[in-house]
């Protein structure tokens, strides 16, 4: 796998786990409560060994009921103790690892909703949904589960090392040669494990890429009855996923496997020649025991920590991916000391020889030496063919991408000047395809002013003609309108749209032929309501329709990116050219 530049990328790392540390910080309080609770149920489990030589040496040596029930009660507290402290400790692991979580959710989705619109034409929505929930699920069963056992585990091992070598140093030090073989499975297919980790955390997010696509897509899906090409696509990429899972998987057990044979082969051989040591009476039989157990407590945790260690490398993965996502950064920014735009706004707009090429498409100019201007309450009309750069005003106004040259102003301030709230806020845009969410028909409305109250919602759609329709709702206002909208006429959907552009009361208003997906009968009612949104503020129209062109105070009409004809439609058709063989094409017919 490359770069951008082309090179090969560095050996995944495990220094990409260091960025959790922001999240994990402010929930200082839960991360010490686990810790204490830890020391105390380790430290539980660690002195159960030493009651159980105790009975051996004292209780069955001596035949003493006294010291085994004493041994027992106290035994029992230890247990406890044991489960108090692991109740404790799983309590401040699982709500630390929820709400951190919770807060790196929250600033992955905030950092990726502020990124500029060039990143969203390159990104795949379904991978983004991927790294929001798969990827941050695999963190979260790390930090959640994961780092608990692998914490506890070490622990152990270090408290059952420290006891080995206390209760039978000869013996410990036995166990001590075979250490590096135990290591050596761990570093071998340690790195294997974390490379498929990645590879299959980017699988399973091209899989989901395929499902929002398609899903999305339901109605143009049936309407081309491609149910089962889509459903092989996506088994495919399912099986893909499970392919590289496979080889994930089993890698992670030759790893759990390999640890486990040589840690319990290298307990078997110390054991093996302890028990020779009791035969010789160089050893106590409890003493013994006890090393038993403390060596069965090694090896646990050095198998607990073997196979957490495949849900390390495996977050981390995850957490790279999470980190590149964090990495990007907008390429339309706010300046360090912005300026204000009159108030109140007039919505003079200018454009200044603007060129303008897409990131996409280096080679071809959508504007090429634009220069336009809009007066204060205007309506200009932008007409030409597919492709001749109307879409790009529109786009360039709301910022979503800035000119290579010239430069663009709203009432004489630099649009670059300004910040993005400001400049957006003073926008209100009508586009050609209504986003509806899944919200209620007050909601999807009142998106246009956060702020508005009911009756102002109410006389928006009155004035855009959505009153009607939605009161005959079985909730009115509070009926739910589906994810997409889909409860709704694709009219529907355009009447909320001018719904909001009126909510908004912007002093530019952008409409993007937005009575497109209208019947004539409700056209000939909105054309009426976008006459009166248009009074008193600068309207721009990517115009198609006939009623749209004759309502403007001035026709541009574009080609190739740029200008090459303004008037009125009749000066226009008078003049022939590009806009009367338009006409001729669109309009008249």
């Amino acid at each position: 796998m490359t770069d951008d530049a082309g090179k090969p990328r560095s050996p995944r790392r495990l220094t990409s786990l260091r960025s959790l540390w922001p999240y994990l910080r402010p929930h200082k309080a839960l991360a010490i409560g686990w810790l204490v609770f830890l020391g105390l149920s380790s430290g539980a489990s660690l002195v159960l060994p030493m009651a159980f030589r105790h009975i051996i040496d004292q209780g069955f040596g001596t035949s003493s009921l006294a010291v085994i029930n004493e041994t027992f009660l106290a035994l029992f507290g230890v247990a406890l103790v044991l489960a108090v402290a692991t109740a404790g400790r799983y309590f401040c692991i699982t709500l630390l690892s929820e709400r951190s979580l919770a807060s790196l959710r929250d600033a992955l989705y905030a950092h990726v909703i502020r990124l500029d619109v060039e990143f969203f034409e390159k990104s795949r929505v379904g991978e983004l949904t991927s790294r929001l929930s798969a990827d941050t699920e695999v963190v979260q069963a790390l930090v959640g589960s994961g780092v608990s056992v692998a914490l506890r585990s070490a622990v152990m091992l270090v408290g059952a090392a420290v006891a080995m070598v206390w209760t039978a140093p000869a013996l410990a030090g036995l166990t001590a040669l075979v250490i590096p073989g135990v290591m050596l499975p761990i570093l071998v297919f340690g790195r294997r494990v974390q490379k498929l980790s990645r590879a299959s955390q980017d699988r399973l997010a091209d899989a989901a890429a395929i499902a929002n696509e398609t899903l999305n897509a339901a109605t143009a899906v049936k309407a081309y009855a491609r149910e089962g090409i889509e459903s092989s696509r996506y088994g495919n990429a399912i099986r893909l996923a499970l392919a590289t899972a496979r080889r994930r998987i089993g890698m992670r057990a030759l790893l759990t496997m390999s640890v486990i044979v040589l840690v319990f082969g290298a307990i078997t051989l110390v054991l093996w020649a302890g028990a020779r040591h009791v035969l010789a009476g160089t050893l106590d039989a409890g003493v013994l025991g006890q090393f038993v157990l403390y060596a069965v407590f090694a090896a646990g945790s050095v198998a607990g920590l073997s196979e957490v260690w495949g849900d390390v490398l495996r977050a981390a993965g995850a957490m790279e991916r999470i980190g590149e996502l964090m990495a990007e950064t907008p390429q339309v920014t706010a300046p360090a000391q912005p300026l204000a735009l009159p108030a109140p706004a007039r919505g003079a707009l200018a454009f200044d020889h603007v060129r303008f090429h897409y990131p996409t498409r280096p080679n071809t100019a959508a504007l090429e030496d634009f220069s336009l201007v809009v007066n204060p309450g205007e309506t200009v009309a932008l007409v030409g063919p597919s492709g001749a750069g109307k879409s790009t005003v529109f786009g360039l106004l709301l910022r979503f991408y800035d000119p290579q040259s010239g430069r663009i102003t709203f009432d004489g301030v630099d649009l670059r000047a300004l910040t993005l709230p400001d400049l957006r806020g003073a926008i209100a845009l009508v586009p050609q395809e209504t986003v509806i969410f899944s919200g209620t028909a007050a909601d999807n409305i009142r998106f246009g002013r956060q702020d508005a109250s009911d009756e102002q919602v109410t006389e928006a759609a009155r004035a855009a003609e959505a009153h009607e329709f939605i009161s005959a709702l079985d909730d009115g206002y509070r009926a739910e309108m589906g994810e997409r909208g889909v409860r709704l006429s694709g009219g529907q959907r355009q009447r909320v749209a001018i719904a909001r552009a009126i909510l908004r009361d912007a002093p530019l208003l952008l409409l993007d032929e937005a009575t497109s997906a209208l019947d004539a009968q409700s056209e000939a009612a909105i054309q009426q309501a976008l006459e009166r949104l248009e009074k008193g503020r600068t309207t721009l129209v990517i115009a198609h329709r006939l009623a749209t062109v004759q309502r403007a105070d001035r026709i541009v009409v574009m080609d190739g990116g740029r200008i090459v004809a303004q008037g009125t439609h009749e000066s226009l058709l008078a003049e022939g050219g590009l806009y009367a063989e338009l006409a001729r094409l669109q309009f008249v017919a």
